[in-house]
Parts: structure tokens; C-alpha cells; sequence
């Protein structure tokens, strides 16, 4: 269901801790069950079969009292050849609390565990954050969804090795081809399968020269990018890997003169099923015959200059950053939207800075079933002039316009945004563009809307800057696309510490991060524009 609207009557209480804007009308906006496929359009189950909402309770909790309780869930979906299973998941070491709102500060609840999930009880009627590690949801809802999907078989095995060593033999390639630059890459080598979550690069240290046909190397390595690991492959349940080769082209040139290059699917293998448990140490056998694979070609008219006339809106001193198209493939169709990540059929990769128009003819391979689907992503990207150094990392902080859909829909006409940043980023009342120290550890952020499309969500980020490469420590609101302001709860800004803040304004038609954030987001289309901040200092 759509982001329900807050009441005439909660209107002053919202005022002083979340800053809404305009009073939205009273009634409640009910529309119909899911119908179609949330980001693309074919016929699907109902959203109160396949996500959860509220009434009767899933995992025999019983009724969620619509009044008095809230029940959070999380179950598993595991997409397959065979279906969609459904495994729900154990909250009770879940980091899931709730932040009903008190002034401008908030009383904290914690949950109960209950057969399927965690029951809030006492929770007043109205809007309140559920909070899950680092991500807070502004949400009314009685039957909170934090589910996710999966591919692969919900029994495989997965263990904590992030790379494996390999034994490949890998035959009949395309001409190999050396790195020329961040447009040109050459020549790739992908591993992955939907029998289990998985996806791999491969590397070598003896890298074949340019014009081989063969790989053989029995001391490559496989990297797993997965967040659960490497899968032990069962080859009594016909696990089979994808070894897939993708291969540079060039088809002409960019507005600034440089060459127009694009990288594809070219050739690939599906092995037999075979067993293999990843340690770290044992070797995973790679030894394949690869065969060509057919080049499907298409138009494609990418309206930079749209993307490009929205930058101060990102932010009024930033520069244009890198851009990019992929193609994925949407393993067992489009039904339940983008569901896993199985590497990339083509990309074309842009230089900093890229502005005009690029129209040509490309060509992408796809070594997949009929059965599967195609989706594009888009994105465009602005980023501060000036780098931020944190001990021994530069930041650049910085923002995006997004764009996810399936491949035949986006480029059906010339590609450009579905909606423009947010506009006018303050902290405290103050330009939030400019550096500065803020005055509290508990700031208030708020922007003004989108000059093109009003968004039906915003997601309000908040970046830790750090000294190290590891992931950076990111703070995430959610809240509705009648909203232009934030207060962020106390005590979770650390003092004397670097940050800037990212708003994005997200109009894709069926994201619900107020009920089931997960398995919506990765619904198609899927839309959003981003402003950031500069740097800013607590006190």
C-alpha cells in the first residue's frame, strides 16, 4: 500500500519533531492490491499474499491488535527454478527497536519475540520510527515487513570466505584484452549461479596477453561479493556455475571527443554440477570450453545535458563525477522485480565529467535462459569540488540520479531523469552547502522539493567521514514525500566528528519503505535524485 498520509489531528505533534510541512488532508489513501509487477508491469500475486500487511498475524502469533500492537517480521524469500520459499527468520538478536516521538525527543521501545517475529506492545496510534541497526523507517504501520529475497535454494550453505584460490582452464575465448583505461577495461571474467547466491570475479596475477584464447592458471583467485559468503556447492542438488567472459568495444565517439566504448557478455559456459566446499585453501576447479555468445543489438539516445542541468540543484559548487549504464540479468523473470545480483551482461562507462547527448547502436550478450529478464540502470553523478583528507582517506562527498528499469521500457524513448534532486539542503536553518560547525549534536535537516516531480519518498543519509577504507558508517531516515524536514534523534552524532548529509527524493511508484523496505526496493522502475551537503563538524 501507498505511504498513509498523517491526520489533520497529529499535525501539531509531528510539527515539533519531524518538521512537516503543509498539512496533508485527513483521509487515509487506500489504493488497490498489487495487481501488476511493482517496477515493471506483468501480473503478480497481491501485496498482502506475497508482503505482508496488516490483519492476521503470519507464523501463528495471532491477531496484531490495530490499536495496542505492532508486529515486525522477516522472513526469507528464496527465488529459484523451482519457485519462490518462503523461510521466516528468527528476530530475537535482531537490532529492532521502535522511537515513538515525545517533544522533540523520542521514548524507545523494544520488542517481544514471538513465533515469527517481534510484538511491539502499547504502541499509540500515529507515526513512530522503527528502527533496524542503522536505518530508522517513519512509519503507522501495525505489520512492519523486513524481509528480503534471495536466490539460489533456501537449504544451500554458506560459509565466511570472502576469496578462494582456483585451478583455471578455461578454453576457446575471445581474443583477450589488456586494461586501457576506466572507459576501456578489456578484458573480464565473472562466476556465478542462480542455484546459490552467488557472484565472483576472477583474478591472476599472470594475466593471459593480449589476442589468448585460453586462461590457465592454477593460482587465480575467486572473490565473493556476497554479503553471506561462499556457497558449498551440492552436486546431488545440481548446482552449476556460470563462467562468463566480457570483452571491450568501441562504436564510436563521446561529445568530448574521447572514444564511445562499451563492455559485453562474449562468451560463456555452464558447467556440470560438481561439489566443492570453499576454505580458503582448497583450490575451486574451473575447467571449461567456452562458447560465443550471440550479440543482441539496440538503440540507445542517453540525454546527458538532462542530467547535467541539474547540478547546482545536487549541489550549487559540485562537479560532474563519473556516469554509467549497466545491463543485469533479472534471474527467473521480472514478477518480483530485480532480485539478486548475477554481474553485468554490458557496461558503458563514462568519463568525469561527460555532458550532451550519446546516440548509437550497442550490443549486449546474454548467456541466460529466455525466461529471465534484462533490467538497465542509470546513473549520473555530481560530487564536491573540493576533497574533504580524514587521516589517511579523501572523501568527496557527493550524489546521484538513479534510474532502474527493465531494458526494453528504458530505452524506448531517449533516457533522462524521472525526477530532480531536492533543493535548498539547510542544517539548523543554515546552508547546509557551505562547511561549518553546527551548534548541536541533534540537528535539525530540511530541504525544499524537487523542481521536477514531487517524490513519493525522501531517505535522508547521513555520512560519517572516517580515516580508513573501511564502509562508511552511514545514518538512514526514511519518511514520506510530504516531508521536508528531519530532526535527527539524540545521542547518535559523535562529537567532534565529520559529516555531510545526502537527501534523496525517490518517486519510484512501488518503493514502500514505511511497511516493507526490502522487498519493495528492489521493485521496478525505480527513480531518485539526490542533494548533498558539505561538510559539516559537531561540536
Amino acid at each position: 500500500m501507498f505511504l498513509r498520509r498523517l491526520s489533520l489531528l497529529l499535525v501539531p505533534a509531528c510539527a515539533a519533531w519531524l518538521g512537516c510541512g503543509e498539512a496533508p488532508p485527513s483521509e487515509e489513501v487506500n489504493p488497490p492490491e498489487i495487481t501488476m509487477d511493482p517496477r515493471e508491469g506483468t501480473a503478480v500475486i497481491s501485496s498482502d499474499e506475497f508482503l505482508p500487511g496488516c490483519g492476521e498475524a503470519d507464523g501463528g502469533t495471532g491477531p496484531v491488535d490495530a490499536g495496542t500492537s505492532v508486529l515486525v517480521t522477516a522472513d526469507t524469500r528464496f527465488h529459484s527454478s523451482a519457485g519462490v520459499t518462503v523461510v521466516p527468520q528468527d528476530l530475537s538478536g535482531r537490532d529492532v527497536e521502535l522511537l515513538i516521538p515525545n517533544g522533540i525527543d523520542f521514548e524507545r521501545r523494544t520488542g517481544t519475540p514471538v513465533a515469527g517475529g517481534l510484538r511491539f506492545d502499547d504502541v499509540p496510534d500515529g507515526e513512530y520510527f522503527l528502527r533496524s541497526n542503522r536505518s530508522y523507517y517513519l512509519t503507522r504501520e501495525r505489520h512492519f515487513d523486513l524481509g528480503v529475497n534471495r536466490i539460489g535454494r533456501p537449504d544451500a550453505v554458506y560459509v565466511p570466505v570472502t576469496e578462494s584460490p582456483v585451478s583455471a582452464e578455461l578454453f576457446n575465448l575471445e581474443p583477450w584484452q589488456q586494461y586501457t583505461s576506466y572507459t576501456e577495461p578489456g578484458t573480464a571474467l565473472e562466476v556465478v549461479s542462480a542455484d546459490v547466491d552467488v557472484y565472483s570475479s576472477l583474478g591472476s596475477l599472470s594475466e593471459p596477453a593480449a589476442g589468448d584464447t585460453s586462461f590457465v592458471d592454477p593460482e587465480a583467485a575467486a572473490y565473493f561479493s556476497t554479503a553471506y559468503g561462499a556457497p558449498v556447492l551440492d552436486a546431488s542438488r545440481g548446482d552449476r556455475l556460470y563462467v562468463n567472459q566480457l570483452n571491450s568495444t568501441v562504436v564510436g565517439t563521446l561529445p568530448s571527443g574521447g572514444p564511445l566504448a562499451y563492455q559485453s557478455v562474449v562468451s560463456s559456459a555452464h558447467l556440470p554440477s560438481f561439489s566443492f566446499t570453499p576454505d580458503g585453501t582448497t583450490s575451486l576447479p574451473l575447467a571449461a570450453t567456452l562458447a560465443p555468445v550471440r550479440q543482441t543489438p539496440f538503440s540507445l539516445e542517453w540525454r546527458l545535458s538532462e542530467f547535467s542541468r541539474w547540478r547546482t540543484d545536487s549541489n550549487p559548487t559540485g562537479t560532474i563525477n563519473l556516469s554509467s549504464m549497466s545491463l543485469l540479468p533479472a534471474p527467473f523473470g521480472y514478477q518480483h522485480g530485480w532480485v539478486g545480483y548475477q554481474g553485468e551482461l554490458f557496461n558503458l562507462w563514462l568519463p568525469r565529467g561527460e555532458d550532451g547527448v550519446i546516440a548509437s547502436r550497442f550490443a549486449y550478450g546474454n548467456p541466460y535462459p529466455s525466461s529471465w529478464g534484462v533490467v538497465g540502470t542509470i546513473s549520473y553523478s555530481f560530487r564536491s569540488a573540493t576533497p574533504v583528507v580524514v587521516g589517511s582517506r579523501t572523501h568527496y562527498p557527493s550524489g546521484n540520479i538513479f534510474i532502474t528499469d527493465r531494458m526494453d521500457h528504458l530505452i524506448a524513448g531517449p533516457i533522462q531523469p524521472g525526477i530532480s534532486p531536492p533543493r535548498e539542503l539547510r542544517i539548523d536553518g543554515v546552508d547546509a552547502y557551505v562547511p561549518r560547525v553546527v551548534g548541536t549534536n541533534q540537528p535539525v535537516i530540511s530541504w525544499r522539493a524537487p523542481a521536477m516531480r514531487a517524490p513519493r519518498n525522501y531517505v535522508v543519509s547521513v555520512l560519517q567521514l572516517i580515516s580508513t577504507y573501511a564502509a562508511t558508517p552511514t545514518l538512514r531516515f526514511y519518511v514520506p514525500g510530504d516531508r521536508t524536514q528531519v530532526r535527527l534523534p539524540p545521542g547518535l552524532l559523535l562529537p567532534g566528528t565529520n559529516y555531510y548529509v545526502r537527501v534523496t527524493a525517490d518517486d519510484s511508484p512501488n518503493y514502500e519503505p514505511s511497511r516493507a523496505p526490502y522487498v519493495t526496493a528492489e521493485l521496478l522502475p525505480a527513480v531518485s535524485a539526490d542533494t548533498f551537503s558539505a561538510v559539516f563538524t559537531t561540536p
